[in-house]
C-alpha cells in the first residue's frame, strides 16, 4: 500500500477525507439546525395567529424581543411618508423588487418602522414609483419582527429614498434622523398603506422537511465518497498486483447496480 503515500494519492484521500469530516461535523449538522428553526418559527407564528391582536404597550412595553416575535398587535397614529426607506435587492415571486419602510408614529409619541411589503422593479437596485401611504390618523395592525442584520451596515441615499439591505429600523432610523424603536411591523393584506404584503414567514416557505432532505443527502454523499475511495484503493491494489481488472464491473458497482447477469 506504498502508493497510498504518493503525493497523488495523498492529495485524493486528503480531500476524500476532508469531504466527509465536513459532511458530518458542519453540512448536515447545520441543515439539522436549520430544520429545527423552521419548526420552531412555524410553531411561533401558529401561536401568535391563534393569539388576538392587542395593543402594542401591552404586548411589547419593552420593544421587540424574540419572546413576542411573530405577535400581532395594534397601534394608532400616522405614517411619517418623508423618511421613507427602500430595502434593496429583493426577490417576489421570482421578480426584483424592493421592500418600503416607512416610519410610524404612535398615538403616545413612539416612532415605529411599517414594512408596507413590496414594489417590483425592473432590477432589485433600480427604485420604482413608490405609492404614498395615507395621511392623517390611521390604526393599524401588524407582526411584530426582530431587526434584520447587514454585517456592513450600507445605506445609501438615492432617489430621496434611504436605500439598505437589511430591515433595520435603528440603521433607517439613522439614516433619516429619527429615534425609532428597535424592530419592525409587518403589514398584513388589507391595511391602511400596505403594498402588496410580504408572507408570513418567506424564510419557511417552501416544501416541508426541506432542510432535514438535505441533511440526509450530505450524510449520503459522505457515505459515497468513503465508498468510492474504497473501490479506487481496490482497483489501484488489484492492478499493480498484476491481477486483471473488470471495469465495467467497478463502473456497475460503483452506480449501485448489483444486478446479475
Amino acid at each position: 500500500m506504498r502508493f497510498l503515500l504518493r503525493p497523488g494519492w495523498l492529495a485524493l484521500v486528503a480531500a476524500v477525507l476532508a469531504f466527509v469530516v465536513a459532511c458530518y461535523t458542519f453540512l448536515a449538522p447545520w441543515q439539522f439546525g436549520r430544520e429545527s428553526e423552521r419548526e420552531a418559527q412555524q410553531a411561533a407564528i401558529e401561536a401568535a395567529t391563534a393569539t388576538p391582536p392587542a395593543p402594542l404597550a401591552e404586548v411589547a412595553p419593552g420593544g421587540v424581543t424574540p419572546e413576542v416575535e411573530w405577535r400581532q398587535v395594534v397601534v394608532t397614529g400616522t405614517y411619517l411618508a418623508d423618511a421613507q426607506g427602500l430595502v434593496r435587492l429583493r426577490v417576489v415571486a421570482g421578480r426584483p423588487a424592493v421592500e418600503v419602510l416607512t416610519p410610524f408614529r404612535t398615538a403616545d409619541g413612539q416612532v415605529l418602522v411599517v414594512d408596507r411589503g413590496t414594489v417590483e422593479t425592473t432590477s432589485g437596485s433600480v427604485t420604482p414609483e413608490v405609492a404614498a401611504p395615507p395621511a392623517g390618523e390611521v390604526t393599524l395592525t401588524g407582526r411584530l419582527r426582530l431587526d434584520q442584520t447587514d454585517p456592513q451596515g450600507r445605506v445609501l441615499q438615492e432617489a430621496g429614498f434611504a436605500q439598505l439591505y437589511a430591515v433595520n429600523a435603528p440603521l433607517l432610523g439613522s439614516a433619516v434622523g429619527l429615534d425609532v424603536e428597535p424592530g419592525w411591523l409587518q403589514l398584513a393584506d388589507g391595511q391602511p398603506g400596505v403594498l402588496t404584503a410580504l408572507p408570513v414567514a418567506p424564510d419557511a416557505s417552501g416544501a416541508p422537511f426541506t432542510n432535514l432532505s438535505y441533511a440526509l443527502q450530505w450524510i449520503t454523499f459522505g457515505v459515497i465518497a468513503l465508498v468510492a475511495l474504497g473501490y479506487f484503493i481496490r482497483l489501484e491494489v488489484l492492478q499493480r498486483s498484476g491481477k486483471r481488472v473488470d471495469r465495467s464491473e467497478l463502473r456497475r458497482a460503483l452506480s449501485g447496480d448489483d444486478e446479475e447477469r
